[in-house]
């Protein structure tokens, strides 16, 4: 029996939630989102909260079940108040800053990497060592960090490259004489 699948999803104050034709479609202040539901569980919206059940005894249909109930929380709490993931670059000359809809690294490269912003997602840079990245699909927020943390991961010998704002990089002791 799932734990989290048993709780509702609490609706807060401006969210509007459909359920139709097997998609979960999530309506806020800051956008909309729609997820596709898996067959093997089923959705329903009442009394200010989302609900959701399993179809069947499978455990499959039990997998789905916590699944489907984390998934529509992130839309619900995506539409209302977003997500953000926050990066950090560790190491001498190492820089990022925005031009336009283009984030720019400078990460020890002969070159510069440019990397284009999707839309619907936010990147700032209050300094030349953090970037921020929000929106309100957690998913895609994701994603793009650890492609731009991808660019660059943190080395384990002295901790150049970039990392997630809190991340413990485990750090290896050097050649000995």
């Amino acid at each position: 029996m799932s734990r989290v699948g048993q709780s509702p999803v609490e609706i807060p104050e401006g969210v509007d939630v459909r359920i139709e034709n097997g998609a979960v479609t999530v309506t806020g202040k800051l956008g909309e989102l729609t997820m596709n539901i898996d067959r093997l569980v089923e959705v329903e919206s009442g009394d200010g909260a989302v609900h959701v059940r399993p179809t069947g005894p499978g455990k499959r249909a039990r997998a789905m079940w916590g699944t489907t109930r984390s998934l529509v929380d992130n839309l619900v709490v995506g539409v209302s108040k977003g997500f953000e993931k926050k990066l950090q670059i560790v190491g001498v000359g190492y820089r990022a800053q925005m031009q336009g809809r283009e984030l720019v690294l400078q990460l020890g490269y002969s070159h510069e990497i440019r990397y284009p912003v999707p839309d619907g997602i936010t990147i700032e840079t209050p300094s030349q060592t953090e970037i921020t990245v929000s929106g309100i699909d957690r998913q895609k927020i994701g994603q793009i960090a650890a492609e731009i943390r991808g660019f660059r991961k943190p080395e384990p010998y002295k901790g150049k490259g970039v990392r997630y704002v809190g991340e413990h990089v485990l750090r290896k002791e050097g050649k000995k004489k």
